[in-house]
């Protein structure tokens, strides 16, 4: 397969920029509202028996990890968002598939999202709870860098050579 020309590889990036502008505004008009209307009032089914609404904050990184390292985590967000937009902006026309488009777009604004609570807030909102399983509650830019991580893998499974043995 021949790597895209420079202009779908252009449109690859605007799609990648796109992608992280959707999921920062998504994220964050999800936390506003989140932030408003969910503290105090316990959990709230979404989807019964798979999803409730549960307002809680995180000074920490995933499953609390780093716990009350809110501000080092800010600059780890916005290491990341630069160096995913730089990769972005600088990627060949052989290494921007769209299946790392989506990923990187994802990636980015996940980063931001979250980035964004913890420089103005000094912790991340979350508010989605997995009913079923004992998971920590999360949020739309935890739901694209986990989308971002399976693209990855998918781009990366389907750029292996096959073997025919």
């Amino acid at each position: 397969m021949s790597p895209p020309s420079a202009p779908v590889r252009s449109r690859r990036r605007r799609l990648s920029f796109g992608i992280a502008a959707l999921v920062v505004l998504a994220d964050q008009i999800s936390k506003i509202w989140a932030a408003r209307v969910l503290p105090g009032a316990g959990s709230q089914p979404l989807l019964p028996g798979l999803l409730d609404l549960h307002y809680t904050t995180n000074t920490g990184a995933a499953f609390s990890l780093f716990s009350g390292s809110s501000r080092a985590l800010g600059v780890v967000s916005l290491v990341v968002a630069l160096g995913v937009a730089v990769w972005i902006q600088r990627s060949s026309s052989r290494d921007l598939s769209l299946g790392r488009a989506l990923a990187l777009g994802c990636l980015l604004g996940g980063a931001i999202g979250n980035g964004i609570d913890r420089w103005r807030l000094g912790a991340v909102i979350d508010f989605l709870a997995l009913v079923p399983v004992n998971f920590p509650v999360f949020n739309i830019a935890d739901v694209a860098i986990n989308l971002a991580v399976v693209g990855f893998a998918i781009d990366l499974l389907r750029s292996q050579p096959r073997s025919d043995g």
